[in-house]
């Protein structure tokens, strides 16, 4: 197939994080081959000669991947080439080679019809916000370098395994676990690698497959996870582990079932660790629950509310020279003894791994959390045009209430018995809200009042 430059490209698919779309509708080989001239020439500029790339398992990936290469090629950029592997393995192949400019193939948890680029210029890691407008004016542009670049081939992946292998000191008590690799790309190395461990483990859904047959590749949405669910409480293991797409998110279903969404996860995880790091302080995003921020405190440490965004949090943990920090869409963050990339399979192994120095099952594990009752994130459909016009009315509107808010991302109202949150998604034409209150009827107060806001906004503005 030939390949095209486009003169025009969809502006709308040059996101908050990322560039993500539908395929081919909105993402396909000319698009993503013009793109590859663009990056190509872009890190040629800042003086770069070589990049890396892979890709996921989704079924349009190798053939985008194929225009990519050929378009960074055609720039003098020098390509070493992953293939198919999970987001981890390529920032850990980012990080052993010590080539930080790079392309990552990939939708994430997006639809099966979707994919995207998750890409980097240097060491500075995921680019984000401005810098992702500033490269698309710079394709626009069209001023491309010409060369000839080499393609070869690397395969990190025992390399990959090593790292898990030297982090990791599981205790004497032996741990069931069932998985969920939800037919996404962690199925080409989970149990494998879950295996070399003394772990008792149980897979399903653990063939390869783009087409995500069994659930959504989302694990942080607790509808997504009835399967592994189900299975850890027929087996009567200790836990079940979901994983996304691309395999850097992790769902945790404890030893009755029970979905831990990631901020719960992560009071776990800092329960464990807080006595064993210097630094005790921790990042965690808007979405996540006051319980969490709220147990930091009763711990002794200290908690930085962030904005959401993989690119933003990962970023903020490795300049704040944090021990560890998370999202509550599934991304967390290990500094203390990892390279601070977020891997769903390693923090899957991190609840293990304290598993296995304790009696204790994740649900006694996850007794005096501080109660609130909350929402799941909840979305609401527009379209990119307005989605930031409208949260900035919330903002407006909070104003004129006289209501305490952060605009760090999005609006997210403050009151002394709980929180609303209402902000624009960067990953699609979607608005996003969350709502958290000590009492259930303050919940549905607060979920009514600004749900009828967003509706009515939603309806008026053009």
């Amino acid at each position: 197939m030939e390949l095209k430059i486009k003169k025009e490209l969809n502006k709308n698919i040059f996101r908050g994080y990322d560039i993500r779309g539908i395929y081919p509708k909105e993402l396909d080989e000319d698009t993503v081959y013009t793109i590859g001239l663009g990056f190509g020439s872009y890190i040629k500029e800042l003086g770069k000669t070589t990049c890396i790339l892979g890709h996921d398992n989704r079924l349009s990936s190798p053939s985008l991947y194929q225009a990519l290469q050929e378009g960074i090629l055609k720039t003098g950029i020098n390509i070493i080439s992953l293939g198919l592997c999970t987001t981890p393995m390529y920032y850990y192949a980012c990080i052993k080679l010590q080539v930080f400019s790079g392309i990552m193939v990939t939708a994430s948890h997006n639809p099966k019809d979707d994919n995207g680029l998750k890409f980097a210029f240097d060491e500075r890691g995921n680019c984000k916000g401005q810098e992702i407008q500033d490269f698309l004016d710079y394709i626009l542009q069209g001023n491309f370098q010409k060369g000839e670049g080499k393609l070869s081939s690397y395969n990190i992946e025992s390399e990959y395994i090593e790292l898990f292998q030297k982090s990791l000191n599981f205790g004497p008590r032996r741990i069931k676990v069932v998985i969920d690799p939800g037919n996404g790309t962690t199925s080409i190395i989970a149990k494998k690698l879950y295996e070399l461990f003394p772990i008792d483990v149980i897979t399903i859904n653990g063939e390869s497959n783009g087409t995500f047959p069994n659930h959504h590749p989302d694990p942080c949405i607790e509808e997504n996870l009835s399967q592994l669910k189900a299975k850890v409480q027929e087996e009567q293991a200790d836990l079940g582990l979901g994983f996304d797409g691309d395999g850097d998110r992790m769902g945790l279903v404890s030893n009755s079932g029970r979905f831990l969404p990631t901020d719960y996860y992560m009071i776990l995880i800092i329960r464990d660790i807080i006595s064993k790091v210097d630094k005790k302080e921790f990042l965690y995003d808007v979405k996540c629950s006051k319980a969490l921020s709220d147990e930091i405190e009763r711990l002794g440490g200290k908690g930085i509310c962030y904005r959401t965004g993989n690119s933003y949090t990962k970023a903020a943990v490795r300049d704040l020279d944090l021990p560890f920090g998370g999202e509550l869409s599934g991304h967390v963050y290990f500094r203390d003894r990892w390279p601070g990339f977020d891997s769903g399979l390693y923090a899957g192994l991190r609840m293990i791994e304290i598993l296995s120095h304790t009696e204790k099952t994740v649900d006694e594990l996850a007794e005096g959390i501080p109660s609130y009752y909350s929402t799941p994130e909840l979305k609401f459909a527009t379209n990119d045009e307005i989605k930031f016009e409208i949260v900035n009315k919330i903002g407006e509107y909070a104003k004129n209430k006289g209501y305490s808010y952060l605009d760090i991302d999005g609006i997210k109202v403050l009151f002394e018995d709980g929180w609303a949150l209402v902000r624009a998604s960067n990953t699609g034409p979607n608005i996003t809200a969350r709502f958290e209150a000590k009492t259930k009827e303050r919940l549905d107060a607060l979920q009514e009042e600004f749900t009828d806001i967003l509706e009515h906004l939603l309806k008026t503005v053009k």
